[in-house]
This record gives C-alpha cells, sequence and structure tokens, in this order.
C-alpha cells in the first residue's frame, strides 16, 4: 500500500513502471475533476490512449468483479480510497 497525494492506494500489477505512475496520476485527476465513475474511467482510457496509443479499457467503481485477458505489463489495479480502477491494454 502506498500514498499518493495524501490517498491510501493499493495496486496490483503487470505494467511498466512509467504507464502505472501515469495511471495513478490522471486517477487523482479525474476524481478530483469528476464525479460520475463513467466519466472518471472515460478521462482515464482517453488520457492513456492519447499518451500510449490503442486499445485501452477503464472500470471503475465501489465493487465489481471482473475476468479478461490483456496484453503483458499492460494491466494496472489500484484502489483510491472507496474506488476501485481497472485499467488495461487489449490488443
Amino acid at each position: 500500500m502506498s500514498r499518493e497525494n495524501g490517498k491510501q492506494m493499493e495496486t496490483d500489477m503487470d505494467e511498466h513502471g512509467d504507464m502505472k505512475n501515469d495511471a495513478l496520476a490522471q486517477a487523482n485527476v479525474a476524481l478530483e475533476q469528476f464525479t460520475q465513475e463513467k466519466e472518471v474511467a472515460k478521462h482515464i482510457k482517453t488520457w492513456m490512449e492519447e499518451k500510449y496509443g490503442p486499445t485501452w479499457h477503464c472500470i471503475v467503481g465501489s465493487e465489481y468483479k471482473t475476468a479478461f485477458t490483456y496484453e503483458s505489463k499492460n494491466f494496472v489495479r489500484f484502489n483510491v480510497g472507496k474506488k476501485c480502477i481497472t485499467l488495461f491494454r487489449h490488443p
């Protein structure tokens, strides 16, 4: 568990360091800027695609279950407060 901008974060990742740091930073930006989870997810997905290319998927919520396939080194899951964010790239 780590702290970023005063918020506790738990992470689970198969992600390159720079991409992980960018994802965490953009999650903080989005959570401060938007109130709807859909808008938070859209912001993170769009930002990651602009910087790292397609195709990224982002799931944001308080509680959910997932099963998916992703490109190696292109997955991160983390909690910011009560929000869980899953971000992954799929070819």
